[in-house]
């Protein structure tokens, strides 16, 4: 398929690119044609580059791995992950976080606690059984207390679901949703589409909004989110696309491709 351009692009030339994984890069694990060379290619036009995902069931540094098994040449550095994000806006606080045991350790200097928790944190599912003792009713009854006794509710992000090898699986973003529903607050999003998210990537790179790209395989999180920042977008037809959700998208991508791999030539066009 050739690439669609839903609106016009104004800008000449975007130097910076932050880059979503999950269904961007792979599937599953499953590597999507043509990433290597894409990313290859990408620096070699000079832009500078920031991996973003909101990925919470794996450490950063196993997230880095993955890349390069798929051949992307990455600092751990390029990563922006919502781990990061989470131990320094809870930095000090007494924390009761239903996560994945991978990304305990990143949470430096939070405080984490079964009990008398100041705030509590969700993380994501993944395809193992750790979702189904992570996420367990005990586990969400004890959430639920603590936000009734005062604790402020917290998630790396509020995905409703993400592509797998097997198709849909349901994420946390329902778990989120019911403990916003039963304690009636509302959860503060630290990855995507949070605008503290893309502040921190752009940060990253001392990147202006205006001249960076987004590229991602998520209406919500990736495209929403980021032209809610001033970016530009690039949704792939890869992950979790699919066209009669972009047919009913309030929020519309800056343009539309079949792969990651056709990213550079696109860019290339547009400059």
């Amino acid at each position: 398929m050739e690439t669609e351009r839903v609106t016009r692009i104004d800008s000449r030339s975007m130097a910076a690119i932050l880059l979503d994984i999950d269904g961007v890069f792979h599937v599953s694990g499953r590597p999507i044609d043509g990433v290597a060379q894409a990313v290859r290619q990408l620096r070699e036009d000079g832009h500078r580059l920031r991996f973003v995902t909101n990925n919470t069931t794996r450490s950063r540094a196993d997230l880095a791995e993955d890349l390069r098994a798929l051949g992307v040449e990455l600092d751990d550095e390029e990563l922006e992950t919502t781990p990061r994000v989470a131990a320094k806006t809870l930095a000090g606080k007494r924390v009761l976080a239903l996560t994945m045991a991978a990304i305990r350790p990143e949470l430096e200097g939070v405080q984490l606690v079964g009990e008398e928790a100041d705030a509590v944190l969700l993380g994501g599912a993944d395809e193992t059984d750790e979702s189904n003792r992570v996420f367990s009713y005990m586990n969400l009854a004890r959430a639920f207390a603590e936000l009734e006794a005062g604790a402020e509710l917290y998630c790396l992000h509020k995905n409703r679901w993400w592509q797998t090898s097997r198709g849909p699986l349901l994420d946390s973003g329902a778990f989120v949703a019911g403990l916003e529903y039963a304690a009636g607050i509302e959860a503060t999003v630290l990855g995507k589409p949070s605008p503290a998210f893309f502040g921190a990537a752009l940060d990253a790179l001392d990147a202006d909004s205006e001249r960076t790209w987004m590229v991602g395989d998520d209406l919500e999180a990736d495209v929403a989110g980021a032209k809610n920042c001033g970016l530009k977008t690039i949704l792939v037809r890869t992950g979790k696309f699919r066209a009669d959700a972009l047919e009913k998208a309030l929020v519309k991508p800056d343009a539309v491709v079949d792969s990651l791999g056709d990213v550079p030539g696109f860019l290339a066009d547009e400059s």
